[in-house]
């Protein structure tokens, strides 16, 4: 079969298209074909060697993908399976989720991880309720897109920033009731919006250049949730400036958090394969590659030349 194979760590040249054998399935696990794969920043840091992606080399990278069971032909996806940048992966049935009739395996792999993240944050970190103000920073990205659509789903408005006038645009298109363009004013402008109450929630994927901003943002008792850190970690954060703030919450959500048991991956992943299938959840693919090309997509994505999803298409469809 072929693989993309790192042997050493560095930049996008050392991503290698080889010939390999195939994965042998063992304690339970079963073989895929693999019809696309997800290409994710945690694939860059894997490829850099980055914690906690780092591991013995060589070694295959990606983890997010979707295909047919070898022998069966179940459709399933996944979020958190080694060695995905492949023709054939070897998998235990626990990480692998169904997917519906009606939503297509390449949409499939271009939800899973972003819109179980999306998935969390609006239903569990802050269940937004009907009427809720919230900030989505970086609103036309991957788990921005998919969020802005899951808050408005739920009853909430969403105040979204973006990097730029074109992808106010996509924010706008995805559901955005206001859009900020950079990240001045995001603070004066949600309380404007909510009648000077403030925003229940921030959900801020930002990190260091949004996070100060957004405390202030907040109402009384609001949530600030950083599940990101796209401008580096925040500064430390005094405790007691959350009571001088109105009774703030802080959380720092992670994924696994979330899927850490085969029912929960199940469930989560459930909810939004559903939403995908009943048509209330749109999911953008920016671009599709052809296995050979996984350097190329992985350069598009970090120069941020794309917007929505980038899939590799190991079977060469």
């Amino acid at each position: 079969m072929q693989a993309v194979v790192v042997e050493r760590r560095g930049g996008p040249e050392v991503l290698t298209v080889c010939e390999v054998p195939d994965p042998e399935p063992g304690d339970g696990a079963v073989l895929v074909d693999v019809a696309a794969v997800g290409v994710n920043f945690r694939d860059v840091y894997e490829r850099e060697g980055r914690a906690p992606y780092g591991g013995a080399l060589p070694a295959v990278v990606g983890a997010e993908g979707a295909g047919t069971v070898v022998g069966t032909g179940e459709r399933v996806a996944w979020l958190d399976v080694p060695g995905s940048y492949a023709t054939r992966v070897a998998a235990r049935p626990e990480k692998l989720v169904p997917v519906p009739d009606g939503v297509g395996l390449d949409v499939a792999a271009a939800v899973l991880l972003q819109g179980c993240t999306a998935q969390y944050l609006a239903a569990d970190s802050y269940p937004v309720a009907e009427g809720d103000w919230v900030v989505v920073h970086s609103a036309a990205g991957g788990v921005g897109l998919l969020l802005t659509q899951l808050v408005r789903d739920r009853g909430g408005h969403v105040l979204a920033t973006t990097s730029t006038a074109e992808k106010a645009e996509l924010a706008r298109a995805a559901g955005a009731d206001d859009v900020v363009v950079g990240y001045d004013g995001f603070a004066e402008r949600v309380r404007e919006l909510s009648g000077g109450e403030g925003a229940a929630a921030v959900y801020d994927g930002v990190g260091r250049t949004t996070f100060a901003a957004g405390l202030t943002a907040l109402r009384p008792t609001g949530r600030m949730i950083v599940y990101g850190a796209a401008s580096g970690q925040p500064d430390p954060l005094e405790v007691q400036s959350l009571a001088a703030h109105g009774s703030l919450y802080v959380q720092r959500p992670t994924l696994g958090t979330y899927t850490r048991t085969p029912q929960l991956l199940r469930e989560r992943a459930g909810a939004v394969l559903d939403l995908v299938a009943a048509g209330r959840l749109d999911v953008r693919i920016g671009g599709r590659y052809p296995l050979a090309e996984a350097r190329r997509a992985q350069e598009d994505l970090e120069g941020r030349r794309t917007t929505g999803k980038l899939l590799l298409l190991p079977q060469g469809s």
